[in-house]
């Protein structure tokens, strides 16, 4: 029997993407751009009814999943937020320009520390840190209700989403490295018991990307 289906999207282009910093915690807003490519992601979901729809705790997913319910239709579901769903923590870099950082520490450095799994920073999460309380949080609050046939939204954040998939997909440790949620890009999950991905299906939207 196929479960409901789990919809993940990646907040719309906020602030600091704009200016080039690590956000991580740091309460941002979403741009005029990130509000309009959260609309075009919503007329791409109106083929679905949610029953559930959770954010991070942080303003930028909460902007993003309204603007996106404003052309998907469903503008009266409470938002849910979940803190497990928040970005990663970047520690001591969080407020710097990324593009300075990488001439300071050199292109494979700079890498590793946005895309590998156990790569650590100052003061700050891992991509492992994010997996382990993204994934028990998916395993005892969201997957029961997909078993039970819900359809349940996430406007959530490029590492919480990474570190989501990686259980989902069953991707490994090393390949972690080159997945990237992009901005405007859906995935649809229908999911087995141990909520690994049954199927899956891909949107995109026209937009210009932003580098994240």
């Amino acid at each position: 029997m196929s479960s409901g289906k789990l919809v993940l999207v990646r907040h719309g282009e906020s602030e600091w993407n704009l200016a080039g910093k690590w956000t991580g915690w740091t309460d941002v807003s979403i741009t005029e751009k990130g509000a309009s490519d959260a609309k075009k992601m919503g007329e791409l979901l109106t083929a679905i009814t949610f029953d559930e729809v959770f954010t991070s705790k942080l303003k930028r997913t909460v902007e993003t999943a309204e603007n996106l319910l404003s052309t998907q239709g469903q503008t009266g579901l409470k938002l849910q937020a979940a803190e497990p769903l928040n970005e990663r923590d970047y520690g001591d870099y969080t407020g710097l320009n990324k593009w300075e950082v990488r001439e300071k520490l050199g292109e494979d450095t700079f890498n590793a520390i946005r895309r590998d799994y156990d790569e650590p920073i100052p003061g700050g999460e891992t991509l492992h840190d994010v997996y382990d309380r993204v994934v028990p949080w998916y395993q005892s609050e969201i997957l029961p209700k997909l078993l039970a046939g819900k359809n349940i939204l996430f406007v959530a954040h490029g590492n919480s989403i990474r570190a989501l998939v990686k259980y989902i997909e069953s991707i490994s440790d090393e390949d972690i490295s080159k997945f990237e949620m992009v901005f405007g890009t859906i995935l649809i999950y229908q999911v087995n018991d141990e909520g690994k991905e049954n199927s899956k299906q891909e949107l995109h939207t026209a937009i210009e990307q932003t580098h994240a």
